[in-house]
């Protein structure tokens, strides 16, 4: 009886290690299915943190899509400088609120309507400087031509402009001090690169 328990115990282990082998060495390849992604990459050119507004410049990144070459340049450099002017006037608006409210004036509602009045003139000039930091054009697989732009606007020319309009009003020359006007500004645009 040891003797067949032995040889039942033996057959076993032969077994086991057989099977333990052909499950190891005869694995058949998988098929390969093809995967059908739910998301595609998209390059966005002009793009990134290198054409982000930082202290030194505002600037903006568009796209302008059309059958006519020209056109879709056209379309992105009017809606990058649309862009931009948005961002400018946004940031002469702080630079001013914070300005009046720092500042001792006896009317500041007067004095601050009188800013903004300004800044909008300064913002309509300083479009006229805007630089094309980038540009890249490709051709969609339906024909159309696709435009991406990235403008931009130095804060000294922004300053600069600022300066010459606020420093010539009469009512305002009165009260403004050019250092902690370019303090506040240069606080506000310090701001636009975090």
């Amino acid at each position: 009886m040891k003797l067949e328990f032995k040889y039942f115990l033996g057959m076993i282990a032969i077994a086991g290690t057989a099977l333990a082998l052909s499950s190891c060495g005869s694995s058949k390849p998988v098929a390969a299915t093809p995967a059908v992604p739910d998301e595609v990459r998209v390059v966005m050119y002009c793009n990134g943190p290198e054409y982000m507004s930082d202290k030194t410049a505002l600037r903006f990144s568009a796209i302008g899509t059309s059958m006519d070459q020209m056109t879709s340049k056209k379309k992105a450099l009017s809606e990058a400088r649309a862009g931009l002017a948005a961002q400018i006037e946004t940031k002469i608006k702080s630079v001013i609120d914070n300005y009046v409210k720092s500042s001792e004036h006896s009317n500041k509602e007067d004095l601050s309507k009188r800013y903004e009045g300004l800044s909008r003139e300064v913002v309509n000039q300083n479009l006229a400087g805007t630089r094309t930091i980038c540009e890249e054009m490709t051709k969609t697989k339906d024909g159309n031509f696709k435009t991406y732009t990235c403008v931009e606007l130095g804060g000294p020319e922004i300053l600069s402009s600022l300066n010459n309009k606020l420093s010539k009003d009469e009512m305002l020359k009165v009260d403004y001090d050019y250092e902690k006007f370019k303090k506040t500004f240069e606080d506000e645009m310090s701001k636009a690169g975090n």
